[in-house]
């Protein structure tokens, strides 16, 4: 079999990428473009330091408020080691593995501009990893987002050193052992390099990018399952017409609309008679909510588009300019108002999901109450509504942001910082939650529109639908929904593959 590789280099990494990178088990290497410019900055570098003993932050002195501390010529590397060493003191619940592994890459990604002065060796072992699914144990809490993510991207950088546990293979082992069975030196680190590594925005960056891949697939399943809920509810198409959102011209508003038009073109039940004159919120505004979202996920694209292309460490070096600047491309706070805009547009999707759950079970329209055939001795599908709502309490937590908060650090030299970490972790559990909440409108959903039989939805949805009932079948009589819950979750994952292709440039 041949192998899949992707060569990093200065082309713009997109999402595209990363999506296909991580679902088809690419493996990564520098580009001779890319190993050109990291050899001639830490050539440059390596001069500098033997030429010169003026004070660089981070180079030859100490770290955050020491930073008036001189360090020796050869105590350089010495100082880099500690403050890998120093700075891992995360805590709390592991970081996914799936996370830890995209972290590896947006740090090389960063690393390769040549900007940041580390060795090749370096950057290739940090391949060596990700190639070989050796993947550094990292803890959720400890970042403040600023300077960079500091604690986790020490976690993960520990094992370059022989340092920390690892998981390979599937278990978990001492990084000491899994560099020995895979032949590998731990490295000893130069000048620079231990700042390279830990400061920077790649945990931040990869809990978001990781979000967005998820969002943009729950994006499009809100609308499909929103318009099975539609349907099922004998819902109207009126207000899904293109002239009343041409009228409010909101990019988002106006592709839901279409997208409900093209769901259920040629449904039998949108286009029967309808008594009713209106619907409430949750079904006549889709388009204005789901829209809404859509369009704050895109920005919230934009900004992580140009942060993973970025170079966000500290001091930043310029061989060609003879210039070596220390600024502030560590600080979050872009990805921190990105987060908890993501975070609110999730949860604003699962908001109004729960809302068409809450109304299919009233009884209405000639649905059965709770939705199932003998009520009373059944309760149906009365409690996955509570479940529902539940998370979506926990969502409405969850979506108070972490962007507004500062708490100053290190002697007041880090006196502002972004919390974008926890914007991060924060964002991510809405996004897991939605998907359970979209999970539970799906098992409703479907269930009412079982009831609408021999009458049909549109082809397309018939399809969908049928998809479902080979993993969730219509619930007759009462039994464990935990199940049929969980079974629906694994079904949207599934199905979600098949649509996201198309969706990984944007909504």
């Amino acid at each position: 079999m041949t192998l899949k590789i992707h060569e990093i280099s200065s082309d713009k990494l997109t999402f595209r990428t990363i999506f296909t990178i991580l679902k088809d088990n690419y493996k990564v290497k520098l580009s001779e473009e890319s190993v050109s410019r990291v050899v001639a900055c830490r050539e440059y570098l390596d001069k500098k330091t033997r030429k010169e003993d003026t004070p660089v932050y981070g180079i030859n002195t100490g770290f955050g408020a020491l930073y008036n501390k001189s360090i020796s010529q050869e105590d350089l590397g010495k100082l880099q080691e500690n403050l890998v060493k120093s700075h891992a003191c995360g805590t709390g619940d592991e970081v996914p593995q799936e996370i830890v592994k995209l972290m590896i890459l947006l740090k090389i990604q960063s690393l390769s501009y040549g900007h940041s002065g580390v060795q090749l060796l370096t950057i290739n072992r940090l391949a060596d990893f990700f190639n070989n699914d050796l993947i550094p144990v990292v803890y959720q809490q400890g970042s403040l987002g600023a300077s960079g993510d500091l604690s986790p991207l020490a976690h993960m950088s520990l094992p370059l050193l022989g340092l920390g546990d690892v998981y390979y293979r599937g278990e978990r082992t001492t990084a000491s052992e899994a560099l020995s069975h895979l032949g590998f030196e731990p490295i000893k680190l130069k000048s620079k390099e231990g700042l390279a590594l830990l400061n920077g925005t790649q945990f931040m960056s990869a809990y978001g990018v990781y979000s967005l891949l998820k969002v943009y697939r729950l994006s499009e399943l809100a609308d499909i399952i929103g318009a099975i809920s539609l349907d099922a509810f004998d819902g109207r198409i009126e207000p899904f017409y293109d002239e009343i959102h041409q009228i409010r011209p909101h990019l988002g508003q106006i592709q839901t609309a279409e997208r409900f038009r093209n769901i259920l073109d040629g449904s039998e039940l949108i286009s029967q008679y309808k008594e009713h004159v209106q619907d409430p919120y949750s079904f006549r505004c889709i388009p204005q909510v789901h829209g809404a979202s859509k369009d704050s996920i895109n920005y919230v694209s934009t900004v992580f588009s140009a942060e993973i292309n970025a170079v966000t460490d500290n001091p930043t070096i310029f061989p060609e300019k003879d210039l070596i600047i220390s600024g502030g491309n560590f600080h979050g706070q872009p990805l921190a108002l990105a987060l908890d805009n993501m975070a609110i547009a999730a949860a604003e999707w699962g908001n109004i999901s729960e809302r068409r759950t809450y109304q299919l079970l009233h009884g209405k329209r000639g649905l059965p109450p709770f939705l199932v055939a003998n009520p009373g001795l059944n309760s149906g599908f009365m409690i996955p509504q509570y479940t529902a709502a539940s998370i979506v309490n926990q969502n409405k937590q969850l979506c108070t942001p972490a962007s507004v908060d500062s708490i100053e650090s290190s002697q007041g030299q880090e006196d502002h910082v972004s919390m974008g970490a926890n914007a991060a972790t924060k964002a991510f559990k809405v996004v897991e939650n939605l998907e359970r909440i979209l999970a539970i409108e799906l098992f409703n959903a479907a269930q009412a529109m079982d009831f609408r039989k021999p009458k049909q939805t549109s082809s397309m949805l018939e399809e969908f639908l049928n998809k479902y009932r080979e993993k969730v079948s219509f619930i007759l009589e009462d039994k464990v929904m935990h199940t049929e819950i969980s079974n629906t979750i694994r079904f949207l994952r599934e199905v979600d593959y098949e649509l996201a292709d198309a969706l990984i440039d944007g909504i």
